[in-house]
């Protein structure tokens, strides 16, 4: 297991199916930084309950709206274009490097609130990638599967 966060989560993407279903829960509006976290607390047995739950939502709601998805937003848009104007492939790029060190800065600051958190075999920690995927995850159930059973590789 990855002691930090950001260690964990670029092991984790990088298994088989799980970018795919991270972005199949990011389409349906779960925030894949907080998956990762919840997946980490998991794993680390850190009990979940609705105030650490809010906690982490309210550090990455703001996060999320303002940084993040303005930046994916543009690189997104700039897709197709892209693909013929070399010139502006190179600064999409830029703009997906930014998204991504954006994205990072998230994890920290998630795990310097989780930091004091009692670990543990908590029996209730197996909740947090279910509650944190909300509605999300009601449509994708087989994306929460495939992120459970590439945890349970790491």
């Amino acid at each position: 297991m990855s002691s930090d966060l950001w260690s964990f989560s670029i092991n984790l993407y990088a298994k088989p199916g799980v970018e795919s279903a991270c972005l199949a829960l990011q389409t349906g509006g779960a925030n894949v930084c907080l998956l990762l976290c919840g997946l980490w607390l998991e794993q680390r047995g850190v009990s979940c309950d609705e105030q650490k739950l809010q906690q982490l939502k309210h550090l990455a709601g703001p996060w999320d709206s303002t940084v993040v998805q303005p930046l994916r937003k543009l690189r997104t848009q700039w897709k197709n274009l892209a693909l013929q104007d070399p010139g502006l492939g190179g600064l999409r790029e830029q703009v997906k490097k930014l998204e991504l060190e954006a994205e990072r800065l998230l994890l920290e600051r998630l795990e310097a609130t989780v930091k004091d958190w009692p670990t543990g075999q908590s029996l209730d920690s197996a909740q947090w990638l279910q509650r944190l995927a909300a509605n999300a995850g009601q449509a994708n159930h087989d994306a929460l599967h495939q992120l459970r059973v590439a945890v349970s590789d790491i």
